[in-house]
């Protein structure tokens, strides 16, 4: 298991709401934890924290390093007249991934704790849109168009809380304890908070064993990955050019001969690029210098701030690190 120290803080982490597009509370914690360490911070026009540690070669590689700080969550598409909200989703993801329980509603005055909801399951054909989501009926997947908020108050009380179209809902905090589970730890959202504290603790090691990169390294906490790595690709587009490697979860399947007891993934492909060989394979090569077991994967479906740097043409080279992770 890391340090009592680490747990500590991925656990506030794993319990601040970081909606796309309001990553506040994320970002907050990581500009306490990242200013001691770096040599200059600040947060760009996208809303990205980025610390930077100066190398100490002119002639070195820029790189930047790249966690995001949203999570899958939700926005209200519209606000009933009696206080029901329906939501849309904010990254690729359906309401099972979420379960129905409670949610935080963020408004812009006051956060409330509320009920994503099917509504009453002991029902008939005669209520449709509950009958059909069950799997001895219409066995349709639950989607955002069966499910709702149950607020507990009215329309204008919402109003005077703050919440309208556009406010942004996230799993409840009540759902959010870490757990472990023999020598491994659960929880929602350690996409991307892990990899958050995986940067973070790089960032305090290197600052406290004196050592210094030879080009200078950009820790850049983005915003906005969920719904397209906005916030990454903004960055890779205004800072100096360089590598960009994005730290990312990443899925331990047969399909790609990867395991959630083995080491760091790196990844050569994915759905979006094909990542630098020349990267992958020194990453490969660090990894195995250091015991790590690395995992070499070609990935599908999946997505990273590099590999939307790279398709978009904002990054030239790219490389993504992932922690594997199962449900991901």
């Amino acid at each position: 298991m890391p340090a009592e120290s680490v747990l500590t803080l991925l656990r506030e982490l794993l319990t601040a709401y970081g909606p796309c597009g309001q990553e506040d509370e994320v970002r907050d914690i990581c500009r306490r934890e990242l200013e001691p360490v770096v040599d200059e911070l600040w947060v760009d026009a996208a809303g990205n924290l980025v610390g930077l540690i100066k190398g100490w070669s002119d002639d070195a590689v820029t790189t930047r390093v790249m966690a995001h700080m949203d999570e899958l969550s939700m926005i209200v598409k519209r606000v009933e007249s009696d206080g029901t909200l329906h939501l849309s989703p904010l990254g690729t993801m359906y309401p099972g991934n979420f379960g129905l329980g409670p949610v935080a509603v963020l408004g812009r005055h006051e956060t409330l704790c509320c009920q994503l909801t099917l509504g009453s399951e002991h029902t008939t054909s005669e209520s449709t849109r509950i009958w059909e989501t069950k799997p001895d009926q219409g066995d349709k997947a639950l989607d955002w168009t069966h499910v709702y908020v149950f607020t507990g108050r009215g329309e204008a009380e919402l109003r005077r809380a703050g919440v309208d179209n556009g406010t942004r809902v996230c799993v409840d905090r009540s759902k959010r304890t870490m757990v472990e589970i023999g020598d491994y730890l659960g929880s929602y959202f350690m996409d991307d908070r892990a990899p958050i504290v995986i940067l973070l603790e790089v960032a305090r090691r290197m600052r406290d064993s004196g050592h210094r990169p030879a080009g200078d390294v950009y820790l850049v906490f983005t915003t906005n990955e969920e719904i397209g790595g906005i916030g990454g690709a903004y960055a890779s587009r205004t800072l100096p050019d360089g590598i960009t490697l994005a730290v990312e979860v990443g899925p331990t399947e047969k399909e790609y001969d990867t395991t959630v007891s083995g080491g760091p993934i790196v990844a050569y492909s994915d759905a979006l690029c094909v990542y630098d060989k020349s990267i992958a394979d020194r990453l490969m090569d660090l990894g195995e210098k250091l015991g790590l077991s690395p995992q070499a994967a070609v990935l599908g479906a999946f997505e990273s701030d590099a590999s939307h740097a790279k398709a978009a043409g904002v990054g030239p080279r790219a490389g993504l690190l992932c922690v594997p992770t199962l449900s991901t």
